[in-house]
């Protein structure tokens, strides 16, 4: 016997359904994933944590924390609660300055569609590893006068370069 098509809803009747998820490539991290590992590491390594020492606190190994951080594993929404409260941030930090080119998932499902390839995108220098030791450091020395006098030694020799 034939399936009977379901009713929508009252509400959704006539209303244009808009997909807003497109299906995941084996084997490729989603923009989003990648987007929100990011900020996981950036958070982590600003309070000076390690992946094993943050897995620890919300019951993972660090190879999962690495995984997280790369994009390579979606992290479902009770582990980024566990995660904001442990990295002491809100969930929504993990989403901020998201790029344009990931938060417009409707013009990239459509250029996968059509077979064009995206050019990877630049790091961003304020994710780089030697970005957040240098900030740990500056604010690590002690005197205001010092670290001012620092802060101009730098802003000189990227003027003279």
């Amino acid at each position: 016997m034939p399936r009977k098509p379901r009713a929508r809803s009252p509400r959704l009747q006539g209303a244009p359904v808009r997909r807003i998820t497109r299906r995941r490539v084996p084997g490729v991290a989603d923009p989003v994933d990648i987007h929100v590992g990011g900020r996981v590491r950036l958070r982590r390594t600003l309070l000076g944590l390690s992946q094993e020492k943050l897995g620890e606190a919300v019951g993972l190994t660090f190879q999962q924390i690495q995984k997280y951080e790369r994009g390579a594993n979606r992290i479902g929404s009770s582990r980024l609660y566990d995660l904001s409260k442990v990295l002491d941030v809100p969930v929504a930090y993990f989403f901020e300055e998201m790029p344009g080119e990931v938060q417009d998932r409707q013009s990239e499902a459509a250029g996968a569609k059509s077979g064009q390839v995206q050019p990877p995108a630049e790091k961003d220098p304020l994710t780089r590893r030697e970005t957040l030791e240098l900030v740990r450091a500056y604010y690590k020395v002690p005197s205001p006068a010092v670290r001012k006098r620092v802060f101009e030694l730098v802003k000189s020799l990227a003027r003279m370069s």
